[in-house]
């Protein structure tokens, strides 16, 4: 009997396995860039200067605490229990960041906190609804509070939610079931604005060099 498709959670459990030998070392946290190409592109300036910080997939928490060394609040959250407990293995000795395990939608609807700013790098804005997700994300910012996120260039002609295709991970025989929604900067652009946002500033950063794949790259303030 066929085995069912990895869910969302066991992919993100999943990734990025550790090939190496002995307890694996903790990522590096010594840059912050929202591009996929190291040294290319905008940083952590693009959040402004705030004192606190919602991370929405937060992964293994190497730039949530790149922003907390900086002395900046943190909070990153993220619904894999692995990357969860990694996160907090690394790092449970770096003052100012905090990780939950949890679904973001059900985290921001739970919470009353605000922040100033709220960030994806190539995490859960990607992978979420944003129907669902962006009003979600504009109660929990104070006022003036940024929202800034990024993600691969979506493909020509791709809008809204995209299935992942294909096997992953050596040796497994399960497909994917996880979507990405893709939009061009227009499209994100408008579905900002129409979930309370202004100012919004949303482009393709061009890859470096003779890279084929740019990022795409978002910031909105709160309206």
């Amino acid at each position: 009997m066929p085995r069912p498709p990895l869910t969302p959670a066991e992919y993100w459990d999943l990734y990025k396995p550790y090939r190496g030998e002995g307890e694996q070392p903790a990522p590096s946290a010594e840059r912050f860039e929202w591009t996929q190409f190291p040294g290319h592109g905008p940083g952590p300036e693009l959040l402004g200067t705030p004192r606190t910080v919602l991370e929405l997939g937060s992964g293994e928490g190497a730039d949530a605490v790149h922003l907390a060394r900086r002395g900046v609040q943190v909070t990153g959250v993220d619904f894999s229990a692995v990357q969860i407990a990694r996160a907090r293995r690394w790092w449970s000795h770096v003052p100012g960041v905090t990780f939950v395990h949890a679904d973001v939608c059900g985290f921001l609807m739970s919470e009353a906190t605000e922040y100033d700013a709220i960030y994806s790098m190539w995490g859960a804005v990607w992978f979420t609804d944003p129907e669902q997700l962006l009003p979600l994300v504009a109660k929990r910012l104070g006022p003036g509070g940024v929202v800034v996120f990024s993600h691969a260039e979506p493909s020509p002609g791709t809008h809204g939610a995209q299935q992942m295709h294909g096997k992953w991970l050596e040796g497994r025989e399960r497909e994917l079931t996880v979507l990405r929604w893709q939009y061009a900067p227009a499209a994100w652009a408008d579905l900002l604005k129409r979930s309370g946002f202004a100012h919004v500033d949303a482009c393709i950063v061009p890859p470096p060099g003779d890279e084929p794949l740019g990022t795409l790259l978002v910031r909105a303030e709160v309206a």
